[in-house]
């Protein structure tokens, strides 16, 4: 049964309505981070190109692929950019994913320059012709996606409001240098970056790690850990996670024979035991602290 607790004293509750709007917008992007960046390629009806980052950037769909990023209005003026206005006259769009090598450029590139100045060529990126889609590409990014734009959901109409573009991809371009000998993305070659609040950004592939899921088994759950492995002042959620995230638990002949292998984690204290438990977690050895936490 799930835990529940009245609001805790040390929380700050916050009513949305309640202050400004700009405060607000601090909360959400510190709070909601990192988030992967959309280095949006877009041209007017003259054909004239602009290019603009955007974290409010996510892929939701692969049948049909679909990546949706959202140009807000402007907090302080409730103006809109140019990438909004392209997108509803011209319906395409190229978004190009943003790694460490071009994320000073791409900083660059959000510039608010006036309507008809290539950013292209102020954050010093090269336009290399699409495909299937008349924006251009920035040559210097790892992954392209030409994009057809099926909708813009505009979520309001002051400051501080979305406008969700849905596009449909038509193609995409991704570096060989990026690739593994599989074909597949290397996460780590791939060396994205995020936006995080404030000025900060992350570099992902410095802080990579890998969780097994749970739909690969069907693990135990928390619920079904013993009583003082729940209620350990030792054992953290994270580690309460690993240890119920295993189908089955380890049979009392392989307990005795790792004690018999190991005697210097043989103990009768708890808090003793629940730490040589969690040394063993913090390597991702759930085996080895399950038959600690069994002795």
């Amino acid at each position: 049964m799930a835990t529940f607790v009245k609001n805790s004293a040390h929380l700050l509750t916050i009513q949305p309505k309640d202050i400004p709007t700009a405060k607000l917008h601090g909360y959400l992007l510190s709070a909601v981070a990192p988030r992967p960046i959309a280095l949006a390629s877009t041209i007017d009806i003259e054909g004239i190109p602009n290019l603009s980052p955007f974290s409010f950037f996510n892929v939701f769909s692969a049948n049909p692929p679909i990546l949706i990023f959202s140009p807000a209005r402007r907090v302080r003026d409730n103006t809109t950019k140019h990438t909004l206005e392209n997108a509803k006259a011209t319906k395409e769009v190229v978004i190009n994913v943003v790694n460490h090598t071009i994320v000073q450029q791409t900083s660059l590139s959000s510039t608010e320059y006036g309507k008809g100045v290539n950013e292209f060529e102020k954050a010093g990126f090269t336009m290399l012709a699409s495909e299937k889609v008349k924006p251009f590409r920035v040559k210097e990014s790892p992954v392209q996606f030409e994009c057809k734009i099926l909708e813009i959901k505009e979520l309001g109409n002051q400051g501080g409001a979305g406008n969700l573009i849905i596009c449909e991809v038509v193609c995409m371009h991704i570096a060989e240098e990026v690739l593994d000998e599989k074909g597949s993305i290397d996460q780590v070659k791939l060396d994205l970056v995020a936006r995080a609040g404030g000025s900060f950004y992350s570099r992902a592939n410095t802080s990579f790690f890998e969780i097994p899921k749970p739909l690969m088994q069907k693990g135990i759950g928390v619920d079904n850990l013993p009583e003082e492995v729940k209620t350990s002042n030792i054992l953290t959620g994270n580690d309460l996670g690993q240890l119920g995230n295993v189908e089955g638990l380890p049979q009392v002949s392989d307990v005795n024979k790792f004690l018999q292998d190991n005697p210097q984690f043989m103990t009768s204290k708890i808090n003793e035991k629940h730490k040589f438990a969690q040394e063993f977690l913090q390597k991702n050895d759930v085996e080895s602290a399950w038959k600690v936490l069994l002795s």
